[in-house]
């Protein structure tokens, strides 16, 4: 199977934030944002596989500030890690105001996908083809993730015997 550079599998959804995305301190909901994240790191490694996917795990994910009402909030995604049927995305999020221009990284957060076959198994997932010494260090990182993601289901396992 042939691999696929990390700028094969980039992504970028934008959407304005409108009054029926709030919460009920009137800024977006975090549900929202975590919804369109998962989407754009779903498409991501759609992109990658060529496969339908479906998402395993969300690595954690913390909102570093608020987004509002009325931002933009644009979600960037890509595959930065491979295993054999398993697909890591890193997705950045930011929320612009338009009436300032002022941009804001509001939170980042790993997505793991599995690749299906027609059936709907897990199936093998293209190689990653890493090309720049970032993508490296996020390969390196994500396979260090996968680990601990490994060991907590063990774990998780263990508990429930």
């Amino acid at each position: 199977m042939d691999g696929r550079r990390v700028s094969e599998s980039r992504i970028t959804f934008t959407q304005p934030m409108g009054l029926d995305m709030a919460n009920v301190l009137g800024n977006v909901h975090g549900g929202i944002i975590m919804k369109i994240c998962d989407e754009a790191g779903a498409f991501a490694a759609m992109k990658h596989a060529r496969r339908p996917v479906v998402t395993v795990s969300v690595d954690s994910m913390s909102f570093h500030s608020a987004v509002n009402i009325g931002n933009l909030l644009t979600v960037e995604a890509e595959v930065t890690w491979v295993g054999r049927s398993s697909m890591e995305t890193r997705i950045l999020v930011t929320a612009e105001d338009l009436m300032s221009a002022t941009v804001t990284h509001t939170n980042t957060a790993f997505f793991v996908y599995v690749a299906l076959d027609d059936a709907g198994r897990p199936t093998d997932a293209p190689p990653l083809i890493v090309e720049t010494d970032e993508e490296r260090r996020l390969f390196e990182e994500g396979a260090q993730r996968q680990a601990l993601r490994l060991e907590r289901r063990r774990e998780e396992r263990a508990l429930r015997r």
